[in-house]
């Protein structure tokens, strides 16, 4: 069997001797052998505190891992993704979200040209909307002031909008309601847009092509709504719908004034859009102030990502570290585990930039890969997932690496609430690591027959990253910082961490499946004899035969 490009560089076939070395190592040994180890496995940078001493990893580990990056080129990768070179191979663009963030006056190329003022001109078309709407300058059809407004996308169009939202609610104008519609089930429509006035509601419809099937529907469902509450008035719409697209002529089709159509550009993913135009809704939550400090928090990130030595690199680390679990250990997973309320969407958002674009199985050049690519990420707020799945995490037959997120300031200091907060995230981190031997569950007076139900194993790894407070410039570091440790790991792994072919089929197959659930008729049906029986049953359920 001829074993891959990547499998065939040095460091990997020493990793891979070097994994049955130390597989066996127990972080309780490696504390103990080290007593500045909590010290030295940590770094500080961009105002975060990532301490990673509790992987399983000896300095040996991260020589190799760092030797990994070197032969993988990442430091050539990622230079030619900040010069606009077309790195997403399978579509033949470049991918310059950076440029999204990077501040008035410098200087971006794409095929020739300078993107950045083109940037900073939606931006500030987004700010003077933002200001007008927020003042209420800005009205809806009727003259009353908008104090509602839903975002209609889906994918990177509504997860991003979504996590922002929440994350940074405690900046928003209260006095507002943001709500987000992305399901093609028509409860999602439906529970957006109830108890809500038509005459001050404002809908952002946010789709590069203007003809997504499941946000069109919304869309149009949403414009069927406003004029039934407004009289069937089709002035109105001008007035109460924005876009986010690049179809100025589907857009002024659907009733929208163009002068409204905020812009992206094709070298920008969906799932990489919180920072464009995607995230109006954030700017008319937070303000245009709010929203530039969280790009200032992004272009940060990416600075250090784009000049920090490997070993000071943070997104470098972290994307090393899961290549490390995931290929080498097995794991097939990655819990994400913020211990912040505000951050409850986060994880959900970290499903589609991690699995979208690490969730492949052929190389740049389209061979097929002989490793695991695409750990699954997912995750809950604690200290609820303390009563959830923790369990498995610290006493299940699965490796389940522990991304911990914990901040020195609450926003909403409550009594000693945030200290307990913070002492389960150092404890849960000390738990995973290091456990309880039989030695110390017996001297706790367990009887015999309870004591292996009370061992904990540990050798759990976790990393905990520590920052100071949850603010607009935090986020945008705190995304980066996952955006670009995905890069890291789809560089190691030479896959197209930008392109999604995945999802294209199921929707195809879903266009050709619709007329034969709405038809008068009994269809001819052409699929397989599951998928026939089904659409035969659910037509009968539902009265069509």
């Amino acid at each position: 069997m001829t074993v891959s490009a990547l499998r065939a560089l040095p460091a990997w076939m020493a990793l891979e001797k070097h994994y049955r070395q130390i597989k066996d190592l127990h972080l309780r040994q490696l504390f103990a052998e080290d007593g500045n180890r909590g010290e030295r496995l940590a770094v500080q940078a961009a105002g975060f505190y990532l301490d990673y001493s509790k992987n399983r990893i000896t300095d040996e580990t991260l020589t190799l891992l760092l030797q990994l990056a070197s032969e993988a080129g990442l430091r050539g990768h990622i230079d030619a993704m900040f010069r606009g070179d077309r790195i997403n191979v399978s579509e033949n663009r470049s991918v310059l979200h950076v440029a999204l963030r990077t501040p008035r006056g410098a200087v971006v190329m794409h095929d020739g040209q300078n993107v950045v003022p083109e940037v900073h001109a939606v931006l500030d078309k987004m700010a003077a909307f933002a200001d007008r709407l927020r003042s209420g300058a800005w009205r809806g059809h009727t003259g009353k002031r908008i104090r509602n407004v839903i975002n209609i996308g889906i994918g990177g169009s509504d997860l991003g909008p979504v996590m922002a939202y929440e994350a940074l609610r405690h900046y928003s104008a209260r006095e507002m309601v943001f709500r987000f519609v992305s399901n093609v089930d028509g409860t999602d429509f439906a529970e957006a847009v109830h108890g809500l006035d038509p005459a001050e509601t404002l809908f952002i419809v946010s789709s590069k092509t203007f003809t997504t099937l499941e946000t069109m529907t919304n869309a149009h469902t949403a414009r069927d709504w406003l004029l039934a509450g407004l009289n069937g008035a089709q002035a109105a719409i001008a007035r109460h719908f924005v876009a986010v697209s690049t179809n100025a002529q589907e857009v002024a089709r659907f009733g929208i004034d163009t002068a409204n159509m905020f812009g992206f550009w094709d070298w920008v993913g969906g799932r990489y859009s919180m920072d464009s135009a995607i995230g109006l809704s954030t700017m008319l939550a937070v303000g245009p102030d709010n929203f530039r400090a969280m790009l200032a928090g992004f272009h940060e990130m990416d600075e250090h990502f784009r000049t920090a030595p490997f070993e000071r690199n943070l997104p470098v680390l972290m994307g090393l570290l899961s290549v490390w679990y995931t290929d080498f250990f097995g794991a097939q997973t990655v819990a994400v585990l913020p211990y912040d309320q505000y951050l409850k969407r986060f994880p959900a958002y970290l499903q589609q930039l991690t699995m979208e674009s690490n969730g492949k199985h052929v190389t740049w050049d389209g061979a097929t890969v002989d490793y695991d690519t695409g750990p699954i990420y997912w995750g809950e707020p604690g200290t609820n997932g303390q009563h959830s799945f923790y369990q498995l995490i610290h006493q299940g037959t699965r490796l389940i690496p522990c991304d911990f997120i914990a901040f020195a300031r609450t926003l909403n200091p409550l009594g000693r609430h945030h200290d307990m907060l913070l002492a389960n995230v150092f404890a849960q981190a000390e738990a995973l690591a290091f456990g309880k031997t039989e030695e110390q569950v017996k001297a706790e007076g367990t009887p015999g027959w309870l004591v292996p139900h009370r061992l904990f194993e540990g050798n759990r790894p976790s990393s905990t990253l520590l920052l100071d407070s949850l603010t607009p410039a935090t986020l945008g570091k705190l995304v980066a910082l996952y955006e670009h440790s995905v890069f890291t790991q789809g560089t190691i792994w030479r896959i197209d961490s930008f392109d999604q072919w995945g999802v294209e089929l199921g929707k195809a197959l879903a266009q050709r499946i619709l007329p034969e659930l709405e038809s008068s008729v009994q269809p001819e049906l052409d699929h397989d004899s599951s998928t026939n029986e089904l659409i035969r049953r659910y037509r009968k359920l539902k009265g069509g035969d």
